[in-house]
């Protein structure tokens, strides 16, 4: 029999790499955009319902929830996004005569401020420190608090990574200064208060791998867990910045006003998903990269 999936998010960088995914190994997904494309604001009183209707409607095996809000929105919207709608969809998959598996992606950014050399065990305390992070630990609660399973989330790289964050930030750049070269025109660096910062970063189609490992999973075996998804090693982002520049071939200079601020840790440990899932990351950071910047 044919798996079928609804997926939430499905327009958004990660979802439209997951439906990517599940689509090749021959699932049937049924793409949920959380923008205006929706008859309703799924992170409103009458989201549920609506939710609800449609897993009835579709009966599929498995809710895939990618959607969100992050650093372009305002805490009022991360919180509608990342929590209330989180509310929503678990209430719209107990009111099924045959709830769907509930697969809810996190972040780890709700663990909080990281240390030197040690990733984030799923049993570590959560004690995120920004909105953004505070909000989707209610989701992750509420999913969990259903029988969901959550992947936390690492930060993500690819192709098609959004505005907004610095790796496609130095890509946006990097495109530029190659326009400039071809014209003749001198090349602007690359400024940066400091890259001391130190980052756990997985490919998006990574990610994607790892939600089709929770779904075909044995299901008892998982609910209610959370599994760590990253590359379970820190790489710092001065070296992910200088290897863009390298890659892109253009003698672009990088410049850190305080190169020494900030020298922080945000790293997972994902044996627990390599153990459980049997996923382990297979993207390399420099084709990560590459992809990101279409080379």
């Amino acid at each position: 029999m044919r798996l079928k999936v609804v997926l939430l998010g499905a327009t958004g960088f990660v979802g439209r790499h997951i439906g990517r995914a599940l689509r090749d190994r021959g699932v049937e997904v049924v793409a949920v955009s959380t923008s205006t494309a929706t008859p309703v604001d799924l992170s409103h009183p009458a989201g549920r319902e609506h939710l609800a209707c449609l897993l009835a409607a579709e009966r599929p095996v498995a809710l895939v929830n990618s959607a969100g809000k992050a650093w372009q929105a305002d805490e009022q919207q991360m919180y509608r996004a990342n929590a209330t709608l989180v509310e929503n969809l678990t209430g719209a998959v107990a009111a099924q005569a045959e709830p769907p598996r509930l697969v809810h992606i996190g972040t780890i950014h709700e663990y909080g401020q990281g240390r030197p050399g040690r990733g984030f065990r799923e049993d570590d305390r959560p004690e995120p420190t920004i909105p953004y992070g505070r909000s989707k630990l209610l989701g992750t609660q509420a999913a969990l608090a259903a029988g969901g399973t959550v992947l936390r989330v690492s930060n993500v790289s690819g192709p098609g990574t959004p505005p907004g964050s610095l790796l496609r930030g130095v890509a946006d750049h990097l495109a530029i200064c190659a326009k400039a070269q071809a014209n003749g025109e001198p090349l602007s660096p690359l400024v940066y208060r400091s890259l001391a910062a130190w980052r756990d970063f997985v490919d998006v189609r990574d990610v994607a791998a790892a939600v089709l490992a929770a779904i075909t999973a044995p299901g008892e075996d998982i609910r209610g867990e959370t599994f760590n998804i990253g590359r379970g090693v820190g790489v710092q982002m001065r070296r992910l910045v200088n290897l863009m520049v390298e890659l892109s071939g253009l003698p672009v200079p990088v410049v850190e006003q305080d190169p020494f601020a900030g020298e922080d840790w945000l790293t997972l440990d994902t044996t627990k998903a390599g153990d459980r899932l049997g996923w382990t990351p297979a993207v390399t950071h420099e084709r990560s990269l590459r992809d990101l910047m279409e080379l």
